[in-house]
């Protein structure tokens, strides 16, 4: 074990190092993945609890994210597919997760991130709405520069309606026509509509776990966006994971274009 340990800190050290100097992604989205597949592989009964280890583990990867220099952290938490088709136990768990754990360990004082929502709150119980609004208003005034959106409740569909919906409804109350919105329109104008308005797009985006698809995770955003697929169920996602995957998004912006 202690040999393991060792071997462990000296080839992250040989990750820090190649990657010093190298581009870092401003923004990371996270699809986090395989909380029920490792509970299994740790050979425990409950799977409910490879989530509780999967919500707990947020903050220790965004602390990684800060040291690497990535200020802003995308983390899809659970889809609006996940919520209809899950449990309803699972899903009662996951909320209970949501609504403690994850305010709870970013939205305290000591805490450095600015908390940003996205997805359909109306979906969720009213008592997991009203923890994450909390923690995002506690947070909204944080100046830090450092900024994690979590994506509950979210489609990447449901989420271009939505900003087309609000974008018809904004150009209705100021009078514009439908045939005038029609010539007009640009991509920029939804994009001003998406629950993300106002935050760059995702430079990189890991999914761990293995599969290789998005998912209906910010498909408008990551239309340019550096894919990473890894094998590592979320829970046991380690630091060199993320330092693999910085590696290889340096290694792909090093080269040359064409």
């Amino acid at each position: 074990m202690v040999l393991r340990t060792a071997i462990y800190r000296l080839y992250a050290r040989k990750l820090r190092a190649q990657l010093a100097g190298g581009p870092v992604p401003r923004h990371l989205a996270i699809i986090i993945d395989g909380n029920r597949r490792w509970a299994r592989q740790m050979g425990l009964a409950d799977v409910s609890l490879g989530h509780q280890r999967g919500a707990e583990h947020i903050e220790e990867v965004l602390g990684w994210c800060a040291e690497a220099g990535i200020t802003h952290v995308t983390v899809f938490v659970a889809s609006i597919d996940n919520l209809s088709k899950r449990a309803p136990t699972e899903i009662d768990f996951l909320m209970r997760l949501a609504e403690g754990v994850i305010p709870e360990r970013l939205a305290g004082p000591a805490g450095r991130w600015q908390i940003h929502l996205a997805g359909r709150l109306d979906l969720l119980p009213d008592s997991t709405a009203r923890a994450l609004k909390q923690a995002e208003e506690a947070t909204r005034d944080r100046a830090t520069g450092w900024h994690v959106t979590l994506a509950i409740g979210y489609g990447g569909r449901a989420e271009i309606a939505d900003a087309v919906r609000s974008l018809l409804h904004d150009e209705a109350q100021a009078g514009t026509t439908a045939g005038q919105l029609a010539r007009t329109v640009t991509g920029e104008d939804i994009a001003r509509h998406l629950y993300t308005s106002g935050q760059p797009d995702p430079d990189l985006v890991i999914r761990t776990s293995g599969e290789q698809r998005l998912s209906d995770f910010l498909l408008w955003q990551t239309a340019h966006s550096e894919l990473y697929f890894c094998d590592v169920y979320w829970p046991g996602f380690r630091r060199i994971d993320l330092l693999r995957a910085l590696r290889a998004y340096a290694a792909r912006n090093r080269r040359s274009p064409g």
